[in-house]
């Protein structure tokens, strides 16, 4: 079955009320519009790359229902390091636990994102790795960091595009990846299912 290629007049919905994807996306000259999906993040039996996934695909299909028959992205991001998965900090001490846990080690970054074609059914569903290795930090480093207010709302207590790019020495794969959504691979699976007739377009790809 023909699909309607992304475009202006018919956007991609992004699953998602992060400000990074919104601006990763931005970035690129996607079109797109926002519909923010509540999935609990909590739950899921699995590993992290199984988690992610699942986690994405629940909220793709989530906002699907609000859509006029789209092309639906979700995506969910985790930090995990050795067995442990790393959420979201609900208060300073357990964003200063998440960080001196990373703290001198590395850690992966992984991000499964799903694509729904616009009759509903998964098109694409991927999990991304970035390896991530942070510097050893001080107590009195990981407070200040803390007390900047950017580790919330982040998994694992940081924000590579912000002010924690301080303390990341090497990353190995994809940084966008990091920051919430692996551009590559998204505009790579778009194009495979048919979301997008090629990319870049000039017809909505501004100079």
């Amino acid at each position: 079955m023909d699909f309607p290629h992304i475009s202006t007049q018919s956007p991609l919905i992004l699953a998602s009320a992060s400000p990074r994807r919104r601006r990763l996306l931005s970035q690129i000259g996607l079109p797109f519009r926002v519909i923010a999906s509540n999935v609990s993040e909590k739950n899921i039996a699995g590993g992290p790359a199984h988690t992610c996934c699942i986690l994405a695909g629940q909220k793709a299909r989530h906002v699907y229902p609000q859509t006029e028959a789209s092309w639906v992205l979700g995506a969910d991001t985790i930090v995990a390091i050795d067995s442990k998965i790393l959420g979201k900090p609900k208060d300073d001490k357990e964003a200063r636990q998440m960080l001196a846990l990373l703290s001198g080690k590395e850690h992966r970054v992984i991000t499964g994102f799903c694509v729904l074609n616009p009759s509903g059914e998964v098109a694409h569903s991927e999990a991304v790795t970035t390896l991530v290795r942070v510097k050893n930090m001080t107590g009195q480093e990981i407070k200040a960091y803390v007390a900047t207010g950017e580790p919330y709302g982040k998994a694992g207590s940081y924000a590579i595009q912000g002010i924690g790019i301080f303390m990341v020495e090497t990353i190995s794969g994809s940084y966008t990846n990091v920051v919430g959504l692996p551009l590559c691979a998204v505009i790579k699976a778009l194009v495979s299912t048919g979301a997008l007739k090629g990319f870049p377009n000039r017809d909505y790809v501004s100079a």
